[in-house]
């Protein structure tokens, strides 16, 4: 969101607080604030994967919207289940107790805060839940499916601080022997609008009954469609592997991000390996924080084998256990132990990759051995700093671009021969791009471009360097070099999901819309749990193909993922004119204005990037129907 945007809307807010947390500071006030600060570190990482957007933390209290009730009350629940099992292994009284409400109401959005009615009723529904519990309004009740495994205890009618009128409340516990539903990841496509609409409009209706808001727009957001299965992927014809999430063993919860980058290494080495198919990053860490059966997940990611296992850090000692399985049997095929220090560290990894590359009978290649030989720094300082920079980037946002860009310079800084760390500046600078999240675009173009030679001049096999200048030369309209880099990605790492996403959308806009369909195809081969940025990519390419109802689809589902995206809006509203949808193409706008009130057709016909004339009037005269003002 655009700094000093002001933005009302109606949103599913969760807010959470430390029961008792006074007494905790008084017993101890550093232990306690570290407990406190690293519990809210674990929620908000689980409110992510539930496609959740935390806000604000606030001292002992915590903000988080999003755009499904259920998805909320899962938060909550697999974060207390969670949370309840660390503070049984803690041997003091300084335990931290989280008790949570979630609301719907209308919230407002200002300089990267929220505040109003949905806020207040969810901070006043929480005071009156257990420690450890969770309370929520009616709204959010009939916004639950009756198949979820939820226990609902009707609180009857509370006088609640600032509201006129009695509000119902209700407490939510997991049902007996059950677990909590998964953060969805391949959600229904196509479900009808007009419907999600209806559906708003009737929450919308309770809200007012509840709170006495005079008017609330419904928005699309409010749905929660049928759990759409995870279709079985085919295995490729060679060796093929997952890389699930390690977990943390360190006792301390702030260690994840180092966890998190051991399993994302992991990851990126064996995938250079070309006798391997290597599922992407963003596959494996859909399972993070659920206990799986290695033969599901097997089935659901397409893969033979599954690499489990977990990370120990204490000071500079460092323990890896790591076993791989097979995904038909469940059957382990080794389990070991790998013991050394932070000096030790991309050794202890290679143990690890040659262990499986021996397991599975690999014959590697001259280029496979140079690849895992490789070295990419000394400084084991420097590796830290970038792995704190990589957890920062996953956050994906404005502020989280200049957070991990400021750890990843002073890693460059230690060790100034990082190529990895270079790399992954320019990676940040084309992002801001990207996503209109810069206020000099043309100095970020200049300064990706110059941390992108940089890494060049020191590594040229890491294909982020390529995927930055891709996307800037795409920024200044250099279309034949977007797709040289683009090519020159895939070629470098052809097990990159991202790199192939990347080389669509180049494509996309270099008047090649079914190479673009193809690479795309590969990105989600690699990649079976498909982004959001991935379905608008593809949405846009079968909007420009003029199949609409087909980008309606991906567009739809894009939009849920990514809700604050206003270009895949944009793209939503051009399909819904092109439909003669007019009613909710305008809708679609109206939210894309929320995002970024500046859309003009002037501003989107100077700042599109369309190599082909016909494709841009195309885009431009969908959004005139649509209603976009000159």
């Amino acid at each position: 969101m655009e700094q000093g945007l002001h933005s009302a809307k109606l949103a599913v807010i969760l807010h959470a607080d430390v029961a008792g947390s006074t007494m905790l500071v008084q017993s101890d006030e550093s232990l306690a604030h570290d407990r406190i600060t690293a519990a809210f570190t674990r929620f908000s990482k689980i409110i992510q994967a539930y496609h959740g957007k935390v806000h604000e933390i606030r001292g002992d209290a915590l903000i988080a919207e999003f755009a499904r009730a259920s998805d909320a009350v899962c938060a909550v629940l697999e974060f207390q289940r969670q949370h309840g099992d660390y503070l049984e292994q803690l041997d003091d009284s300084i335990k931290p107790v989280i008790r949570a409400g979630v609301s719907l109401g209308e919230v407002v959005l200002a300089d990267h805060t929220v505040t109003g009615v949905g806020v207040v009723l969810a901070q006043r529904v929480e005071q009156l839940a257990n420690p450890g519990g969770l309370c929520i309004t009616p709204a959010i009740r009939e916004a639950l499916p009756k198949r979820l495994p939820f226990e609902l205890e009707d609180l009857g009618d509370r006088q609640i601080k600032g509201f006129e009128e009695t509000v119902r409340v209700y407490r939510v516990t997991l049902q007996s022997g059950a677990s909590v539903p998964a953060p969805p990841q391949n959600q229904l496509r196509g479900f009808n609008v007009r419907k999600q609409r209806f559906v708003a409009i009737l929450l919308v209706m309770v809200a007012l009954i509840v709170i006495a808001i005079v008017w609330i727009r419904p928005v699309s957001q409010l749905r929660d469609p049928p759990h759409l299965e995870i279709a079985a992927q085919a295995l490729p014809d060679k060796p093929s592997i997952a890389v699930l999430p390690f977990i943390n063993m360190s006792g301390d919860p702030q260690q994840d991000y180092f966890a998190d980058g051991i399993t994302e290494d992991l990851t990126t080495d064996l995938s250079r390996i070309s006798g391997l198919f290597v599922v992407a990053r963003n596959s494996s860490f859909a399972y993070r924080g659920r206990s799986v059966d290695v033969r599901v997940v097997s089935r659901e990611l397409g893969v033979r084998y599954i690499l489990e296992g977990s990370v120990r850090r204490v000071n500079n000692q460092i323990r890896i256990n790591a076993q791989l399985v097979d995904g038909e049997t469940g059957g382990h095929i080794w389990a070991e132990r790998f013991d050394g220090t932070m000096a030790d560290v991309f050794a202890l990894q290679d143990h690890v990759n040659r262990k499986i590359v021996a397991a599975l009978k690999i014959s590697l290649t001259a280029a496979d051995e140079r690849s895992l030989d490789k070295v990419e720094t000394t400084n084991a300082e420097a590796y830290d700093l970038l792995l704190r920079g990589l957890e920062q980037y996953q956050n994906f946002s404005r502020e989280s671009m200049i957070l991990s860009r400021d750890w990843f310079e002073q890693a460059a800084a230690l060790d100034p021969d990082y190529a990895r760390a270079y790399a992954n500046i320019a990676l940040t600078h084309s992002t801001e791009v990207n996503f209109y999240w810069t206020a000099d675009r043309e100095e970020s173009i200049r300064l990706g471009l110059e941390s992108a030679d940089k890494a060049l001049a020191l590594d040229d096999s890491i294909p982020q360097i390529y995927l930055t200048r891709s996307t800037l030369y795409l920024s200044q309209r250099q279309h034949q070099a977007a797709i040289e880099s683009a090519l020159r990605m895939v070629e470098t790492h052809p097990d990159y999901a991202d790199g192939h996403a990347t080389l669509a959308f180049i494509l996309s806009y270099s008047a090649q819309p079914q190479k673009a369909l193809q690479a795309l195809a590969r990105a989600n081969q690699i990649n079976p749990q498909s982004t959001g940025i991935y379905l608008g990519v593809e949405g846009r390419i079968l909007f420009l193909l003029g199949r609409y109802e087909d980008a309606l689809l991906v567009l739809e589902e894009s939009v849920e993922r990514n809700p604050a995206f206003d270009r895949t809006r944009l793209n939503l509203a051009a399909t819904y004119a092109q439909l003669g949808r007019i009613d909710d193409a305008a809708w679609a706008v109206e939210e894309a204005l929320a995002i970024s009130p500046g859309i003009t057709l002037e501003k989107e016909r100077r700042e599109a990037l369309y190599m082909k004339a016909s494709d841009l009037d195309h885009y431009i005269n969908a959004l005139r129907k649509a209603g976009v003002a000159e």
